[in-house]
């Protein structure tokens, strides 16, 4: 319990200071993750995606919280790089 809060509490922190820069946040939920090295794949695939800057993908909330540019990268490139990496997602917040 102590290591998700503390998780969240750093995504709050990254979020805080990403979006003061003119960064976006968003949640997706990430569905088809079964194991604990899926995370890894949907973190990478996200990260590949150009003006990502960060991606913190949760095993236990099947979440992944994405700060991008959105001058160079959208929602939808990003569900389109869980997705082909065989993780479908979805938004699920958008601040």
């Amino acid at each position: 319990m102590k290591k998700l809060i503390a998780v969240f509490v750093a995504m709050a922190l990254t979020a805080s200071t990403a979006l003061a820069e003119g960064l976006r946040m968003v949640t997706l939920d990430v569905t088809n993750m079964d194991c604990a090295v899926c995370p890894i794949t949907v973190r990478k695939a996200l990260e590949k995606v150009p003006g990502v800057t960060s991606a913190k993908v949760n095993f236990a909330s099947k979440r992944a919280q994405v700060v991008f540019d959105p001058k160079k990268a959208s929602v939808d490139a990003l569900t389109n790089a869980t997705a082909d990496a065989g993780y479908p997602s979805h938004v699920k917040q958008v601040p």
